[in-house]
């Protein structure tokens, strides 16, 4: 159903009153503009006024100039994608849409990151390639427990809560692959089925606040946030992808190889959008499955890039590499966006990749090169790769530094505790 007064209809019936519209800044953080079900046509005829100033918002809502945004000047027009709308079960009464930004002529807002994304699966599919892509979605809950890490007991403790979690979750119809407990107190994980990219990122902002809401109604705080205690294992959000040729899953063949070798190659300027905050270098670390160096393994979950290769039987449609050096405060349409872009270029340039390290990384004598250990190293790899500005665009990246740089200068000589403390409740 995409008619929206038909939808409208729909929704007053059943009894939905709001339906909230969101988008993700550059900061990640997950923005919204409510509007009542009787103004759902109007909306996506001619959209929902909103300030492009979110562009330079930090984690804290201070907001810092660039040179193509930032200020009190202009607005922008939310449009939401009917296709995706959806009743919201951890909130009654209440139904959601991701929206596209546009301005007032009705030309795409440059730093849109949904559209952005989807013109980087419109340039992968025009060489005749598919994207499935899918996130793993950790989050602790507090109060949280003492219950085994990956126990049964945990989910025991938790069972009515977990339970309907699930419950929304399928009613939302994600597609639920699993849902466990993780490895620090009160921490859980989700993955859900992989999709096309836009619809990845989409389902990632539905999941986590279907999340965050379900929690609250349990009497719970949900955290994604890359450290929820100083010094302990914090959130990660690993991205998976595969590449396909029309039924064909390439990642076991040479143009596969290319392309995790085109994201390898340009995986430190990758982390200022897959590890943009400055909690997000507390979470980076060695000996912490986290992906802190920059190689790749088969099955290695210490390398940056696992490859994931399947049960024998199924190999040929369930290999996919796994990000596992990007978190949760990472814009999903901009994450997917730069490594798509980066991928495809390592496929146009039919790049090789190295070697497997099929240990720990940090056992070797000689281990392959860290990843940058700061947000601001991270930034500055990314200004030093003009390939993301002509491939995402100059406004875009401009952007993306000013408020990368913006939020090292908010937390400038934070100590851990800090950091965990300011963000905590930000993700």
């Amino acid at each position: 159903m995409t008619n929206p007064d038909e939808i409208a209809a729909e929704l007053a019936a059943r009894d939905v009153a709001v339906i909230a519209l969101t988008w993700v800044d550059n900061s990640g953080i997950t923005r919204m503009k409510g509007i009542p079900v009787a103004r759902l046509a109007h909306a996506a005829h001619w959209g929902v006024g909103a300030s492009p100033v979110f562009d330079t918002f930090l984690v804290d809502d201070s907001n810092v100039m660039g040179r193509y945004a930032g200020g009190p000047v202009g607005d922008l027009r939310l449009v939401p994608d009917l296709r995706r709308l959806t009743l919201l079960a951890g909130q009654p009464g209440w139904a959601w849409a991701p929206a596209d930004r546009y301005d007032q002529n009705r030309d795409r807002h440059p730093q849109d990151a949904r559209g952005i994304l989807g013109t980087v699966v419109t340039r992968l599919a025009d060489q005749g390639y598919a994207v499935r892509a899918g996130f793993e979605v950790e989050w602790c809950v507090v109060p949280s427990d003492s219950a085994p890490a990956y126990g049964m007991a945990r989910a025991v403790e938790h069972s009515d809560y977990l339970r309907t979690l699930m419950e929304a979750l399928i009613a939302e119809n994600v597609p639920v692959e699993q849902l466990h407990p993780e490895y620090s107190p009160g921490q859980f994980e989700v993955s859900f089925s992989p999709q096309d990219p836009v619809g990845a990122a989409d389902m990632l902002v539905l999941v986590r606040e279907t999340i965050r809401a379900v929690s609250l109604r349990h009497g719970l705080r949900a955290s994604f946030a890359p450290r929820v205690v100083a010094g302990g294992v914090g959130n990660g959000g690993h991205v998976h992808l595969s590449l396909w040729r029309g039924p064909e899953n390439l990642m076991l063949s040479d143009v596969g190889s290319s392309f995790i070798a085109g994201i390898l190659e340009r995986l430190p300027a990758l982390l200022a959008f897959g590890a943009p905050s400055v909690a997000s270098y507390l979470r980076l670390v060695p000996s912490h499955w986290a992906g802190a160096y920059a190689c790749w393994g088969h099955e290695n979950r210490e390398a940056a890039l696992r490859f994931v290769t399947g049960t024998v039987g199924e190999r040929e449609s369930a290999a996919n590499i796994e990000v596992k050096c990007f978190d949760a405060t990472a814009n999903p349409y901009l994450a997917l966006a730069a490594l798509l872009s980066a991928g495809l270029d390592g496929v146009s340039s039919a790049l090789s990749l190295p070697e497997p390290v099929e240990v720990d990384p940090a056992s070797l004598a000689s281990p392959p090169p860290r990843l940058p250990t700061s947000l601001s190293a991270a930034a500055d790899a990314l200004e030093g790769d003009p390939f993301f500005a002509s491939e995402l665009g100059v406004e875009l990246v401009d952007t993306i530094l000013a408020v990368r740089r913006g939020e090292v200068a908010v937390f400038d000589g934070a100590s851990e505790e800090e950091i965990v403390a300011r963000t905590l409740w930000r993700y």
